[in-house]
């Protein structure tokens, strides 16, 4: 019965099985640039290399400094969890 009822509900369920499943890969790939400790590390990088050029201030730069270290903590406890 279980093939006979996918093949059943498949014109309504199919197109919504389908817009989930792009759904999680979206998810996922936007976790995998927002958790990947290399980009904020680089960030990081470009950051300071802006502090030393006179880009930005050194107030803006301890601002966004903290973020991208929280964000690497926050990275590294997701790490663990898993």
């Amino acid at each position: 019965m279980g093939i006979l009822s996918s093949i059943l509900t498949f014109p309504l369920m199919g197109p919504i099985n389908g817009v989930l499943w792009v759904a999680e890969q979206i998810t996922e790939q936007a976790e995998n640039e927002l958790y990947n400790p290399t980009r904020v590390r680089q960030q990081l990088a470009e950051l300071e290399m802006r502090l030393d050029l006179g880009e930005i201030s050194e107030d803006d730069y301890m601002a966004a400094e903290d973020m991208l270290l929280a964000r690497l903590r926050e990275i590294r406890d997701r790490q663990r969890e898993r």
